[in-house]
């Protein structure tokens, strides 16, 4: 689950890492009345979940509090498109920040290495980017820490880390520091990250943390109650946005058949036989055990919210999930949405005959084996 980067701020500002002074306003006379609070020379931040806000205006510097709070009351309400998000998102609130005078940009993470099984450091003097482009251009640019799980980060290793990452020397010691309190802040809040990019070197000397992600593992929501009503918009794309709303088990693939099963593994059986079809998976959706019809109708007209969508198969093998439930549902969906595209339906197991009985006068299309509806699927969607 990913935070807003106000959230992420103040969470890093708990243990003692620099942030630049700032707070969220939902309205433009809020985002003036800060701005004033804050000398007028401001940087206003749409606060959304997703990549390429700044290209795609949510992102602004000013000098005076009068044009930041008449931008940020444009701003809010106005839905941002990037490259990253085609699907856009609403901005809800702003971040009205100090600006930074920043003389020079690192780069400074802690994350799950599941290569290493470990937890990792990441560091590069070269901040302010996007990491992965330095990671294809120069490699050497980034030195990388493993965190011994029993050990912790030893004093001499993040110092040889920080030397390594050409870190300027006067720089080095605060890195030190900050990468510690990085580390605690990561293990002691269930992050899969903490990330500040860029770090930003001060020409008075100081480090601070100009912009900083952190995402929480969604299993361990249940010790930081304070950030479940986040988790619900923490998806980029707004329709795993409104799965996670429904407590669906969701996730967008970029195609155009759509797919419903129960049990992940059948779930990505089926994107692999739609696959070697020659189709495309518009989703990877887990209906979940034991799925009754009121679930299941939800879970259809999740898929149908994406306008890709030209086909849908459901591929259902009953253990726990009764196949004449998941009919119920089917039938129960089809009735209240005005349906326009193909669908196969592959239901197997328990009360698997009740269910087919069900669907006998439906306008879903029966087969027995994964492969052939799979095959179906795409002949009729791509006819």
């Amino acid at each position: 689950m990913k935070l807003h980067e106000y959230q992420s701020k103040d969470l890093l500002a708990r243990y003692g890492v620099p942030v630049p002074g700032g707070r969220v306003a939902q309205n433009g006379a809020d985002a003036r009345t800060i701005a004033e609070e804050l000398g007028g020379k401001v940087v206003v931040k749409a606060q959304v979940l997703m990549g390429g806000r700044g290209k795609a205006g949510g992102v602004k510097l000013f000098d005076d509090a009068a044009s930041a709070g008449s931008f940020a009351g444009e701003l809010i309400g106005k839905r941002l498109v990037s490259i990253q998000n085609p699907q856009g998102m609403v901005v809800e609130q702003v971040l009205v920040a100090e600006q930074i005078d920043i003389a020079e940009e690192y780069y400074v993470a802690v994350l799950t290495d599941r290569a290493s099984e470990r937890n990792v450091v990441m560091l590069s003097a070269k901040g302010g980017m996007d990491i992965e482009e330095v990671a294809k251009t120069d490699p050497e640019a980034i030195v990388k820490l493993e965190i011994d799980p029993k050990w912790g980060l030893a004093d001499f290793e993040l110092r040889k880390a920080v030397k390594h990452a050409h870190i300027p020397v006067p720089a080095q010691r605060q890195m030190v520091e900050m990468v510690k309190r990085l580390a605690r802040a990561f293990v002691e809040n269930d992050a899969e990250l903490v990330e500040i990019n860029p770090c930003a070197w001060t020409p008075q000397g100081k480090l601070i943390a100009a912009d900083a992600k952190v995402a929480i593992d969604d299993n361990a929501l249940f010790r930081h109650p304070e950030y479940r009503s986040t988790s619900d918009d923490s998806a980029e794309d707004p329709l795993e946005a409104e799965a996670a709303r429904r407590g669906i088990a969701y996730v967008r693939l970029g195609g155009d058949i759509g797919i419903i099963g129960n049990g992940a593994g059948l779930v990505m059986c089926s994107l692999d036989e739609v696959t070697a079809a020659g189709g495309r998976p518009a989703n990877f959706l887990d209906v979940g055990g034991g799925a009754q019809a009121e679930r299941v109708h939800s879970c259809v007209e999740l898929i149908l919210m994406d306008p890709n969508v030209k086909g849908l198969l459901i591929n259902i093998f009953g253990g726990i999930t009764r196949g004449d439930e998941v009919a119920k549902g089917l039938k129960e969906a089809f009735a209240s949405l005005d349906l326009k595209i193909p669908v196969v339906a592959r239901i197997e197991g328990t009360a698997a005959e009740e269910g087919k009985a069900i669907l006998a006068d439906s306008i879903i299309v029966p087969t027995t084996t994964m492969q052939e509806a799979a095959a179906k699927i795409v002949e009729l969607a791509y006819a």
